[in-house]
């Protein structure tokens, strides 16, 4: 494969843009977006309207509106997570190719966090909430779209964005939308960080989290003790059900993250919540650890015992099939042919790239800037990786 003389033309474009596509980006991390910030979600999604609407006045730009999604506070409560829409934009829909590229405007921290601004490191990478996760992705996303909307050719291909404001809490909202957008493409392009060294991630782990209610009676600790039903026992018995599962097929982990319950040292609980996380590789391990934890958690019921299981697998795994071994055969033949060599490995991380390729979407998701210590207030990205 060689560059033609237009396509250079395109690059040398885009090039000359970096410092605009560098702090476009820093400037959208000025604003806290936080899965659970709901204000700043809306405010940033406002932006990013604004934004993508001026530099590509020619698509469709609309919101889409998410269900609410139940969720178990630490005192038992059930409360309803209702974010604000995801942003699509799209762009002959009816053409004979289509695209699909995705990213989300939410991020791991939270409002209160003091990690709220981007600055430079002495080694010249920029460090800030969301630089790389995936801010830095959302502003190379556009930067492509506008130079590909300047090049000859593109009649014969339509592209659909969905930007969503809940990613970082598994997509629970937004993973019908992306299953749905995710089914009209023939290739789909997600703008997640590559490493630090631009290695992509290619096979996936699928991932759930569940969150299990146990019910008791309480009772005082000496008066009554007998007439009580412990629920903190009952999840503890089934924290170490799932504890055990560690070990006994491979690639499958769970992961004890948090237990809530409990109250003053002289009164029975009657109310603990276990939180846990599941990695898997593939669909028949899915269906393994699925069945498992449904026996793990009838650890806890008994006479006057309750349990309720709320969350579940948000992720299918993503291995590394056939239709994505092609497609990144071809994206390592255009990086040669632009004098970078392409690598990937597998990553025990997930992402949208996963609900894609559960409908069926040959994807690539580690398209957005070369960074790392993503989650962390070290969070960094390459300035040069905006434009590469």
């Amino acid at each position: 494969m060689q560059v033609t003389p237009q396509e250079r033309s395109v690059l040398e474009s885009i090039s000359e843009r970096g410092e605009e596509v560098v702090a476009r980006a820093v400037g959208w991390c000025a604003g806290n977006s936080g899965s659970r910030n709901l204000e700043g979600l809306r405010a940033t999604l406002d932006l990013l309207t604004e934004v993508w609407g001026e530099a590509l006045p020619q698509a469709a730009v609309s919101h889409e509106a998410l269900e609410p999604t139940v969720e178990v506070a630490a005192d038992g409560r059930e409360t309803l997570h209702s974010p604000p829409p995801s942003l699509l934009v799209q762009l002959r829909p009816q053409a004979p190719v289509q695209v699909v590229m995705t990213g989300h405007y939410d991020t791991v921290f939270p409002a209160s966090s003091p990690f709220q601004a981007v600055g430079w490191r002495a080694d010249g990478a920029l460090n800030g909430p969301g630089i790389a996760d995936m801010k830095g992705g959302i502003s190379v996303m556009l930067a492509a779209l506008e130079a590909f909307e300047g090049f000859g050719g593109r009649e014969a291909v339509g592209w659909r964005v969905l930007l969503s404001p809940d990613e970082e809490i598994g997509s629970l909202g937004s993973g019908a939308v992306l299953s749905r957008i995710g089914a009209q493409g023939h290739v789909g392009m997600t703008y997640e960080p590559a490493l630090a060294d631009g290695t992509l991630a290619g096979a996936r782990k699928g991932s759930g989290n569940f969150h299990v209610k146990v019910t008791g009676r309480s009772a005082h600790a000496g008066r009554a003790f007998d007439e009580g039903r412990n629920a903190v026992t009952a999840a503890v018995r089934i924290a170490g059900a799932l504890d055990g599962l560690n070990g006994r097929r491979d690639g499958v982990t769970v992961n004890l993250a948090k237990i809530d319950g409990g109250s003053a040292l002289n009164v029975v609980p009657d109310l603990a919540v276990v939180r846990f996380n599941v990695r898997f590789p593939d669909d028949e391990s899915r269906r393994w650890i699925e069945g498992e934890v449904e026996a793990a958690c009838g650890c806890g019921r008994g006479d006057g015992l309750g349990v309720s299981v709320f969350g579940g697998v948000t992720r299918p795994a993503k291995p590394f099939n056939g239709a994505q071994a092609a497609l990144f055969g071809a994206v390592r033949e255009v990086g040669a042919a632009l004098g970078q060599e392409i690598a990937w490995k597998p990553s025990g991380g997930v992402c949208e790239g996963n609900n894609l390729f559960a409908v069926g979407l040959p994807n690539v998701d580690t398209l957005g800037v070369r960074g790392g210590d993503i989650h962390s207030e070290d969070e960094f990205a390459w300035p040069d990786s905006f434009v590469e």
